[in-house]
């Protein structure tokens, strides 16, 4: 598929994903969701696809949110047969509840709506100093519901959380900070730098080691503490039957860096 309103990079393991509709804010259309879909349905179908950074084009976005325009020019019906197909909900990634692949989101400007809301549904995040944060949907009649609503507060201590929401309150990077929302705030030059050196932190690390402990922190955070460390869940069943599982210890013992294949 060629993209039209997003462009895909591939780095070796790493796939960079960019909102490219800087005329209209990055904002995301049913036509982006559908696009980005894609994109990230082929990232986490592809075995040599380990990490997935998320980004958007220009000085002064990482998206704006839902695409008002095309929603009062094309009514909720067309939005809705145009999404009827999409797998990860708003944007591709609001709802892949089945992709432990870890996600970076490089916000490079305003991040708002469903722009919060994408970020919100990556891994880590990490901001450029131009960057705001916020839920400003009610104000258009909408609710924050590719995730704000329910990411939020589960984030961030709940009366905070019902603040930004209620009264659609827009935060600095510094704020973002202090609240653990956001992991590093640099200079938008080094913004997308800065998420390739995370990714390859990352890289450092056996993927379905990673992938497995993304999928057990995430199905644990939904069970009491008990049944959490009572369950092995399908991840870590595949990481104890992988060639990485014997390379690892292989590695160290020959005290020279692991070859992770990630299978």
């Amino acid at each position: 598929m060629s993209y039209e309103l997003i462009k895909v990079e591939k780095k070796d393991h790493v796939t960079i994903v960019t909102i490219n509709r800087p005329e209209v804010m990055n904002s995301i259309s049913p036509p982006t969701s559908v696009e980005m879909d894609k994109a990230f349905n082929d990232f986490c179908e592809d075995p040599e696809a380990w990490i997935c950074i998320v980004t958007g084009t220009g000085d002064r976005a990482f998206s704006a949110g839902n695409d008002l325009k095309f929603q009062a020019q094309h009514g909720s019906e067309k939005m809705r047969e145009i999404m009827k197909d999409v797998k990860g909900g708003f944007a591709g990634i609001t709802r892949r509840f089945d992709c432990f692949k870890p996600f970076i989101a490089a916000v490079n400007g305003l991040a708002l709506g469903g722009g919060f809301e994408i970020a919100l549904a990556c891994d880590i995040i990490i901001a450029s100093e131009n960057a705001s944060f916020g839920l400003p949907e009610p104000r258009v009649g909408l609710i924050p519901g590719a995730g704000g609503v329910h990411r939020l507060p589960r984030q961030i201590p709940y009366h905070l959380a019902m603040n930004m929401i209620l009264t659609s309150k827009r935060i600095s990077p510094q704020e973002a900070m202090q609240l653990g929302i956001i992991s590093e705030i640099v200079p938008l030059a080094d913004l997308l730098p800065t998420a390739e050196k995370y990714a390859a932190e990352i890289l450092k690390a056996a993927p379905l080691c990673i992938r497995a402990c993304k999928e057990s922190t995430l199905k644990g955070l939904n069970v009491t503490l008990e049944e959490a460390m009572a369950t092995t869940y399908p991840g870590q069943v595949a990481m104890y039957q992988s060639e990485d599982f014997i390379e690892g210890p292989k590695a160290f013992a020959e005290k020279r860096p692991p070859q992770w294949k990630g299978r």
